[in-house]
């Protein structure tokens, strides 16, 4: 029988363009949340800057982040532009642990700023953790019914996404939760950006959050960057 799983949702602060900073603050939030996989919002290593240089997995400034999950025995799910062909790139998740990172998924559902740079990725994600089963998504994925049908189809426990959204449209969280758990029966985490993020957002919503499959909010952040949300699921 496979154990609870501790999950924690951040919005780290952010400073616009700088991995190297960015970095240090995701570790210094891996130590302190106290779970096994701590979720991090869309581009959170960059903010989100759409001309940001993508970043590698052998990226040397990741290395703080997985020192952090080497002492606390966590993943870290990370935002990140990574290269992909012909001189275009992915918005991506960046799975990191102890070992070194990994790109994990690439967001399939591209707003249309995003699509003059990056390109969609092909196909949705599935990473398994300690019997867990743990869904990927980032932000407008979290809008499309398809993406969430065709990724629970693949076997999903959790449903994971890094999400950027404006304060005033902050309903826009539960209301995507709410119906991706219910609608398929699965926990739902979310770690949405708060305070300023770059890329015309001086104001994100934060509110942080993890949903039971019924729906339920059953931890939140607030509207502050810097704040933590953490669940036990079984």
């Amino acid at each position: 029988m496979r154990e609870p799983l501790t999950v924690a949702v951040a919005q780290p602060s952010c400073a616009s363009y700088d991995v190297a900073v960015n970095a240090v603050t995701h570790a210094a939030t891996v130590r302190s949340a106290g779970a096994r996989v701590v979720v991090f919002p869309e581009l959170s290593l960059t903010g989100y800057e759409l001309d940001a240089p993508a970043i590698t997995v052998e990226d040397p400034r990741l290395a703080p982040i997985v020192e952090a999950c080497a002492e606390s025995g966590s993943l870290a799910l990370v935002g990140a532009p990574v290269h992909g062909d012909a001189g275009r790139s992915h918005i991506a998740m960046l799975a990191i642990d102890g070992t070194g990172a990994t790109v994990a998924y690439r967001k399939m559902w591209l707003g249309t700023a995003e699509s003059n740079r990056f390109d969609a990725g092909g196909k949705p994600a599935v990473l398994d953790v300690d019997g867990w089963r743990l869904g990927l998504a980032i932000c407008k994925d979290t809008g499309i019914p398809q993406h969430a049908s065709d990724t629970v189809a693949l076997g999903v426990d959790v449903y994971v996404a890094g999400i950027l959204e404006s304060a005033e449209d902050e309903a826009v969280l539960s209301e995507r939760a709410r119906r991706v758990a219910t609608g398929h029966q699965v926990w739902v985490a979310m770690a949405s950006f708060a305070g300023s993020t770059g890329g015309g957002y001086a104001q994100a919503a934060g509110r942080s959050a993890i949903w039971t499959s019924d729906g339920d909010m059953i931890a939140h952040a607030g509207s502050e960057p810097g704040e933590i949300a953490h669940a036990t699921l079984g």
